[in-house]
C-alpha cells in the first residue's frame, strides 16, 4: 500500500489574484502557509478487476470512464493504472472549511499515482497537473493557490505571470519571527462549512466583465499581499496582524457569501461594509 500525505493551507495574503480571470491580465501574487492538517490518499492493489474508491462515498467501477468522482476520474485518465486497484481518501478536517482541501486532495492523489508507477515528479509538475485537472479539464472557477502550496509546503510566496507561469520561494523570515508568528496564530472550527464555487464563479464573471469594484479590490489585495511579505520578512508580527484585519475587511467586500452574521459580531458598524450571506 502507498500513502501520500499532503498539507492543507491558510491564506496569508493576495488570495483571489491567483484566478486566471485576474492574473492573465495583471499577474498575481499570493502568500500561503501549509499547516499540520493533512489529506491522506492510499492506493492498494486488489484481487478484483475493478476500481474500488472510498471517500465520502463508496464506488466500484469497471472502467475509468464510469468513475463518478471527477478528480479521481481525470487523474486516472492522465496516469492510467489498474483496474484491480483501491483508492482511499481520508482527511484531518471536513471539506468546505476554507483550507484548500480540493487542491490538496488533487496534489496528493497525483503524487500517489506517480509513486505507484515508481516515478518522482517535480513539485511544480505536481502543482501544474493539479491545476490542469481542476481548471481546464473540470472547468472549475478556482485559482492556483491551493495546488501550489500543497505541492511546495512551508510558508511560501508565489508570483504568477500573465502567461500562467508560477515562481515560488520560501518567505525569508528569521527563525525567531517565524516562531513568534506561529505562537500568535490561532485557528478554530466554527462548525460551518460551505462551497466556495459560487463566490469564485462570481469573481471570475465580474473580473472578465471589467467590473471596476472587483478589479480595484483585487488590485488592492495584491498590493496588500506584497506589503504583508515585507512586514513578515521585517519581523513585524504586530504589523502583520493589522494588515490581516485590513485584508479581511476588503475580502468581505468581494462577495456577499464571504461571511455570515456571526463573523461580524463585535465589529464596529463602519467595518460591516459587506452584505451578509443572509441578505
Amino acid at each position: 500500500m502507498l500513502i501520500s500525505r499532503t498539507p492543507l493551507r491558510i491564506s496569508i495574503g493576495g488570495g483571489g489574484t491567483d484566478l486566471p480571470s485576474y492574473y492573465q491580465r495583471f499577474g498575481g501574487f499570493f502568500i500561503s502557509a501549509a499547516i499540520d492538517k493533512h489529506i491522506f490518499v492510499a492506493i492498494n492493489k486488489t484481487f478484483r478487476d475493478d476500481y474500488f474508491l472510498k471517500y465520502s462515498a463508496l464506488e466500484r467501477a469497471n472502467t475509468i470512464d464510469e468513475i463518478e468522482h471527477p478528480i479521481i476520474r481525470e487523474a486516472l485518465r492522465l496516469h492510467e493504472i489498474g483496474p484491480a486497484v483501491e483508492i482511499v481518501s481520508l482527511a484531518d478536517i471536513p471539506a468546505g472549511t476554507g483550507l484548500g482541501s480540493s487542491g490538496s486532495f488533487t496534489v496528493g492523489l497525483l503524487n500517489a499515482l506517480y509513486a505507484y508507477r515508481l516515478e518522482s515528479p517535480e513539485k511544480s509538475e505536481l502543482a501544474e497537473q493539479a491545476c490542469h485537472i481542476e481548471m481546464n479539464l473540470l472547468g472549475r472557477p478556482v485559482g492556483k493557490q491551493d495546488q501550489y502550496i500543497a505541492a511546495f509546503g512551508g510558508l511560501s510566496c508565489f508570483e504568477i505571470d500573465v502567461d500562467g507561469r508560477v515562481s515560488a520561494k520560501r518567505l525569508a523570515m528569521e527563525p525567531e519571527a517565524l516562531d513568534d508568528l506561529e505562537d500568535h496564530l490561532l485557528m478554530f472550527f466554527t462548525g460551518y462549512s460551505r462551497s466556495s464555487g459560487e463566490m469564485l464563479e462570481d469573481q471570475r464573471t465580474r473580473s472578465s466583465r471589467d467590473d471596476p469594484a472587483m478589479l480595484d479590490n483585487l488590485h488592492f489585495i495584491k498590493d496588500l499581499g506584497l506589503r504583508i511579505k515585507d512586514t513578515l520578512e521585517g519581523g513585524d508580527i504586530h504589523g502583520f496582524g493589522e494588515l490581516m484585519h485590513e485584508h479581511w475587511l476588503h475580502k468581505r467586500k468581494r462577495s456577499k457569501g464571504m461571511s455570515n452574521p456571526a463573523s461580524t459580531a463585535g465589529m464596529k458598524p463602519a467595518e460591516r461594509t459587506a452584505p451578509s450571506a443572509e441578505n
